[in-house]
């Protein structure tokens, strides 16, 4: 078993569509950053990467390159999920927390959490989506996201055709 734990922040800025879990959400302003800002799918992306030691989504989608520019962030947690399967794990649970005064995640829960299941393959009751709000910390305009994750080995033996001992 692997643990992985990611976070991200972006701030709000007018113009631009929120976007978080891979989900559009109405609200007056979106997430600003080189991509499409979605701060859930960014955590998760880092936890993963994290738990088998990979490079972190910054060094691999880097800010600098016009590649990324406005990407869907589902491409990094795709590139996150292909090199987890290539170190031989499978994710086993999501746990996720946002952190922001708005909009009101509660009602967008479900959503997010079915949104996640289908780009990660994690049955949605294995995938934690809460939120909190920032509570005077000086974060009013920006959103934070912390996830944790679960990786367990894929067994190497399943499939195979047991051996037959020597006679003797």
């Amino acid at each position: 078993m692997k643990i992985g734990y990611g976070w991200d922040s972006h701030e709000f800025k007018r113009g631009i569509p929120l976007k978080i879990g891979g989900v559009e959400i109405a609200h007056e302003k979106g997430l600003g950053g080189h991509s499409d800002g979605d701060v859930l799918l960014h955590a998760i992306t880092d936890a993963l990467l994290g738990a088998i030691a990979a490079p972190d989504i910054g060094t691999l989608f880097s800010p600098s390159d016009p590649r990324w520019e406005g990407a869907d962030s589902a491409v990094f947690l795709g590139e996150a999920l292909r090199r987890v399967a290539a170190a031989g794990y499978k994710v086993l649970n999501i746990d996720s927390t946002l952190i922001l005064s708005t909009p009101k995640i509660g009602p967008h829960a479900n959503a997010l959490r079915d949104r996640v299941s289908q780009l990660t393959a994690v049955p949605p009751d294995c995938i934690g989506i809460k939120a909190k709000t920032p509570e005077g910390m000086g974060t009013e305009n920006a959103a934070i996201a912390h996830a944790v994750v679960l990786l367990q080995k894929i067994s190497t033996t399943a499939g195979r055709k047991p051996t037959k001992k020597p006679r003797s």
